[in-house]
């Protein structure tokens, strides 16, 4: 009489722990996708140093055809719950030839799909290491679940051809490297534009200003209005559009961040600024861009107002 060998514990659990780990992933991308479109007002992360949120969520390479990076990892990670717990309503007995084809199809989904995402969150490490030069806690953890789910999804079934399987993964990861490198060929550096010192200047300021501009930066100035901001931040590049390039250079800008040009971190940090760009106008705090109309409003400016830079998406 032979025994029957019973099944490792990892096999009879895997799928449950690939979907708690897609869960994970999916309350992580969503706060992230949240706080890109305003919903929660900002990402509870530092915002200096090497771990630096704002820093990655700010940059060019947070978004992917205008939308938030996260929301594809979101849908990334629905996938891969939706995948682990399909054969699991069905019965065993009764429909047992329907569920072994639904477990043999899924575990390839699942595979393919722990595959893909371990390349890209792999790319997305080395981007926050060597361009961006900051972390994201939130980042950080999503490429803990991604190499999380590959390794449970190997050890977790029992393959059959473990050379096919290779070859497989190394076709879709060549795949997904190749469709992400495709995706971010012209995404611009968020820390591109030094001087001849080394120091980081941003952005080149395109818009020119017209006199009703450089009259509300002049005033903003006499009302000790101040913007506190970071080379780096597409916002604050956006609020400076809209003044323009003479304008800018009127208004009362501090640089947060150590690496920017003249930086003033320690007036940030005194003032507890959270996120990029912030308003500081009689003792109150305004986050995000505002209209020159409104920064008019707040600090009573009574000149002009035939402003030439429109709002940023109108």
């Amino acid at each position: 009489m032979t025994r029957r060998r019973s099944t490792p514990w990892i096999h009879r659990w895997s799928r449950y722990l690939i979907a708690a780990i897609a869960v994970l992933g999916i309350l992580d991308t969503a706060y992230l996708t949240l706080v890109e479109w305003g919903v929660i007002k900002e990402a509870l992360c530092p915002t200096a140093g090497a771990i630096n949120c704002n820093a990655v969520l700010q940059s060019n390479y947070a978004k992917i055809f205008g939308l938030p990076l996260s929301l594809f990892g979101l849908l990334g990670y629905a996938g891969m719950a939706a995948l682990a717990l399909a054969p699991l309503p069905l019965d065993p007995q009764e429909q047992k030839g329907l569920r072994s084809q639904v477990e043999k199809w899924t575990w390839l989904g699942l595979f393919a799909g722990a595959t893909a995402m371990l390349f890209f969150s792999g790319y997305l490490f080395y981007l926050m290491a060597f361009e961006i030069k900051a972390f994201c806690l939130y980042c950080l953890a999503s490429a803990v679940f991604s190499i999380a789910l590959f390794v449970i999804t190997i050890i977790g079934h029992a393959w059959e051809d473990l050379g096919q399987l290779f070859f497989t993964g190394i076709v879709v990861g060549m795949v997904a490297l190749i469709g992400t490198l495709g995706l971010y060929a012209s995404a611009k550096a968020p820390t591109a534009g030094g001087d001849s010192t080394g120091v980081e200047v941003g952005f080149t300021i395109q818009n020119s200003s017209g006199p009703a501009e450089i009259a509300l930066a002049r005033h903003l100035t006499q009302a000790g209005a101040k913007e506190y901001g970071a080379y780096w931040c597409p916002h604050c590049h956006e609020q400076k559009e809209l003044f323009g390039k003479e304008a800018a250079a009127e208004f009362n800008y501090v640089e947060c961040d150590p690496k920017g040009k003249n930086p003033r971190p320690n007036l940030c940090q005194a003032a507890n600024i959270k996120g990029y760009p912030t308003w500081e106008i009689n003792g109150q705090f305004y986050e995000g861009v505002q209209s020159l109309d409104k920064l008019a409003d707040l600090t009573g400016y009574k000149g002009p107002r035939n402003f030439k830079n429109p709002i940023p998406g109108s």
